[in-house]
């Protein structure tokens, strides 16, 4: 099968040859953690399956690691929630959330990538634009009898960065560092969720929703390609790395540049939160690198 398109529409979904994608509901809530399941109850995308970002799509054990406030999950453990779900390499995997991959739906095309799987996409608008094109939702939950395959997957290389690379290539101009949160928060203006305010020297600031229309769907391809290579200032995707509060949001940047047609570019995971875990590492402030 050939690679699927990052972001798919629904009239693509419905398209997909061979059928029986595997529909993942990353719908979540970061300041009420159950939200997301509980709006998954009430309805999905039928046959769809729900992906929590706590319990599936990170491993918050990890947290005192200094790996940030949501931490990866082991490659084992990544494989064991597939297989949990049902998911069979022949099969497509298809992630959506309340808008065009805004939150967990990212995370999880990231994830999912970064394992070697090639048949992933996300939703260009989520369940809203479902809705819109007269998808019905549905309440019940798969039978537990078809699922739990066992998988092994393993981290490809290339996908993540370290914060020894970040300082490193940063200061030598050979990497492009690029923030997804709001600009308050990069700037240090305020700072609702982490221990301390600021950004890593040197990097650049671009929230993820600048991605999105006001309907939830990607922003035309064209127009974020050329938004992205200005961000590069001539230099290749594969120099850029994402960084954003915890490394979720992060990957809807790294999404939209590859629905663009930058290829390459890498995931600090820890993001700020791990980045500021090790008290000796430099931090700015303002609007500026």
């Amino acid at each position: 099968m050939s690679d699927l398109p990052p972001v798919l529409s629904v009239e693509q979904l419905r398209q997909l040859r061979p059928a029986r994608p595997l529909l993942v509901d990353c719908r979540f809530d970061l300041a009420r953690p159950d939200a997301g399941r509980q709006a998954w109850q009430a309805g999905h995308l039928p046959g769809a399956v729900h992906a929590d970002l706590d319990r599936d799509l990170s491993d918050l054990s990890r947290v005192s690691w200094g790996l940030g406030r949501h931490p990866l999950p082991a490659v084992e453990a990544w494989a064991a929630t597939l297989g949990r779900w049902g998911w069979t390499p022949d099969r497509a995997l298809i992630a959506y959330d309340a808008a065009g991959g805004a939150m967990a739906a990212a995370r999880l095309w990231w994830l999912a990538r970064s394992s070697g799987i090639r048949q992933v996409a996300v939703l260009d608008g989520g369940l809203p634009a479902w809705q819109a094109a007269g998808g019905e939702l549905d309440q019940a939950a798969p039978e537990s009898g078809s699922l739990d395959t066992r998988l092994e997957l393993a981290w490809q290389a290339g996908t993540q960065a370290t914060a020894e690379e970040l300082t490193t290539g940063v200061a030598a101009g050979t990497t492009v560092l690029l923030d997804a949160r709001a600009p308050a928060r990069f700037s240090g203006e305020i700072e609702p969720i982490d221990a301390v305010a600021g950004h890593v020297p040197g990097a650049l600031n671009r929230s993820f929703a600048l991605n999105l229309d006001d309907d939830g769907r990607f922003r035309p391809a064209a127009v974020l390609r050329a938004e992205f290579k200005e961000l590069l200032g001539g230099r290749e995707p594969g120099q850029l790395v994402h960084m954003c509060g915890s490394g979720v949001s992060a990957c809807h940047n790294l999404l939209a540049m590859e629905h663009a047609g930058l290829i390459g570019s890498r995931l600090y995971p820890p993001s700020w939160s791990g980045w500021i875990s090790e008290p000796r590492r430099k931090i700015a402030r303002g609007s500026g690198p």
